[in-house]
C-alpha cells in the first residue's frame, strides 16, 4: 500500500493590537465578507514571525515588533488545511494609529472594537481563534487549538 504524501497546509501569521482602551484592532478585507486581524500568507523560506512583521508593513503601513506567538492553530480549510500563526502585537501608541495607512487593494478599513463587537464582525473559525487569542493574552500562555474542535465547542 503506497504512503500518502504529507499534508500541505497553507500556512499564514498576523498578530493582534490594541489601543489604549483595551479594544482589538480588526481589518475589513477587500476580498472576504468579514472582518480579520491584520496578517496574512506565509511566503515560502519566510518564517511566521517574518511574515507577521511584513504583513503588518504591506497592511498597515507600520513596521513596529510583535511580540511572543499567542495561539497556533489549525483548521480544516482547504485541501491540507490551514495553520494560523498569532502574536502579540501590545497597545498601539497614538502615534501608531495615527500613522495606520491601509493598502487599498487588501483592505477598506479599520477599526478598534470591544471584544463583543469583534465576534459580531468576524467569521464563525475567525471568532473561535480570537477567544483563544484573547484567552491566551490575559493568562501569558501559548495556545495551540485546532479550530474544528473549537467551533463545534461553541
Amino acid at each position: 500500500m503506497p504512503e500518502s504524501p504529507p499534508a500541505r497546509p497553507t500556512v499564514s501569521a498576523g498578530a493582534v493590537f490594541f489601543d489604549d482602551d483595551e479594544r482589538v484592532l480588526l481589518v475589513d478585507p477587500t476580498y472576504k465578507p468579514f472582518w480579520n486581524l491584520p496578517g496574512g500568507g506565509v511566503d515560502a523560506g519566510e518564517t511566521p514571525r517574518a511574515a507577521c512583521l511584513r504583513e503588518i508593513r504591506e497592511e498597515l503601513g507600520l513596521t513596529v515588533p510583535v511580540g511572543p506567538l499567542l495561539v497556533s492553530a489549525w483548521s480544516p480549510a482547504g485541501a491540507d488545511g490551514k495553520l494560523y500563526f498569532v502574536f502579540d502585537g501590545g497597545v498601539l501608541t497614538a502615534r501608531q494609529r495615527d500613522a495606520i495607512v491601509l493598502n487599498p487593494g487588501e483592505l477598506t478599513r479599520h477599526a478598534f472594537v470591544h471584544a463583543d463587537e469583534a465576534e459580531q464582525m468576524l467569521s464563525v473559525a475567525q471568532r473561535a481563534l480570537m477567544a483563544e487569542v484573547l484567552a491566551a493574552r490575559t493568562d501569558g500562555h501559548t495556545r495551540y487549538v485546532e479550530l474544528a474542535d473549537a467551533m463545534h465547542a461553541r
